[in-house]
C-alpha cells in the first residue's frame, strides 16, 4: 500500500541512537578569567589567561590531559614565577568560573524525556571536573560521563573516540551517535571517526540541529 508523505519528512533522516554532549560551553559556560578574578582581582585574571609568553589554553590542555594540579602549578611557578599565584587562584577558586547554559539544558532535558541515550565527552581536569558534579545534578542524567582528564587523552585526539567506543559498545556504534561540541576541530575529529557531528554555537541553533535530525524536541517558535 502507497502512503502520501509531507515533503519534509520524506526524506528526513532517522535520528541517531545516541547523543554525545561535550560539556564545557555546551551545557556549562566556562569563563576561566572568573575564578583567577575571585581572589586577585579583574586585572591579574586577564594577564593570566592573555599572558604574552604564557599560553593558559595549552596549560590547561595539558591539565585535561591528566596532569595533577600541584604539578600544574609548580610548572607556573617554575617557568613563570609571577603567574604562580594566579595559578594557585584558578584551581582554589575554579567554580567561580562555571555558569550553566540554560536553554543547552532544557534540550538535554527534553532528550532525556524521549528516552534517547545520553552521554557526555569531555576535555576536563579530573580532580577540578569533581567540582561541576557537586554543583550540577543534571549530569546524573547521563548514563555514562568521559572525562579527558581521568582517561589520559583529549580531543580531537583519535583516540579519544576508541575509549568512547568501548564505554558505550552496549548502546550502538560510533556510526549511530550525534556528537555536539563548540570546538570545530573536535567536531571535525567525531566526523573522521564516523560520528554525525554538529558544532554547538547556541542553544537555538542546537534546537534547530536537532530537529532537521528527526530527534523528538520542540520546534522553536
Amino acid at each position: 500500500m502507497d502512503f502520501d508523505l509531507p515533503d519534509d519528512a520524506r526524506f528526513a533522516p532517522a535520528p541517531a541512537e545516541v547523543v554525545v554532549f561535550d560539556l564545557g560551553n555546551v551545557l556549562i559556560r566556562w569563563q576561566p578569567e572568573l575564578a583567577v578574578a575571585a581572589a586577585l582581582g579583574a586585572e591579574a585574571a586577564r594577564e593570566f589567561v592573555h599572558h604574552d609568553q604564557f599560553d593558559f589554553f595549552a596549560w590547561n590542555l595539558d591539565n585535561d590531559a591528566g596532569r595533577d594540579l600541584d604539578g600544574a602549578v609548580q610548572w607556573v611557578q617554575e617557568h613563570h614565577p609571577e603567574l604562580a599565584p594566579a595559578a594557585q587562584a584558578y584551581v582554589d577558586h575554579f567554580e567561580a568560573s562555571l555558569s550553566p547554559i540554560e536553554g543547552s539544558i532544557s534540550l538535554l532535558k527534553e532528550l532525556q524525556a524521549a528516552d534517547i541515550p545520553l552521554v557526555a565527552l569531555t576535555n576536563w581536569s579530573a580532580p577540578l571536573f569533581q567540582k561541576a558534579v557537586e554543583r550540577y545534578d543534571f549530569l546524573d542524567i547521563f548514563e555514562d560521563i568521559v572525562v579527558s582528564g581521568e582517561e589520559g587523552v583529549v580531543k580531537p585526539d583519535p583516540e579519544i573516540w576508541e575509549v568512547l567506543a568501548e564505554r558505550t559498545d552496549h548502546l550502538a556504534g560510533l556510526e549511530d551517535f550525534l556528537f555536539i561540541d563548540d570546538s570545530l576541530p573536535n567536531v571535525q575529529s567525531a566526523v573522521v571517526a564516523g560520528l554525525d557531528a554538529v558544532q554547538f554555537t547556541s542553544p537555538e541553533e542546537l534546537r534547530q540541529d536537532l530537529v532537521v535530525r528527526g530527534f523528538p524536541v520542540r520546534v522553536a517558535a
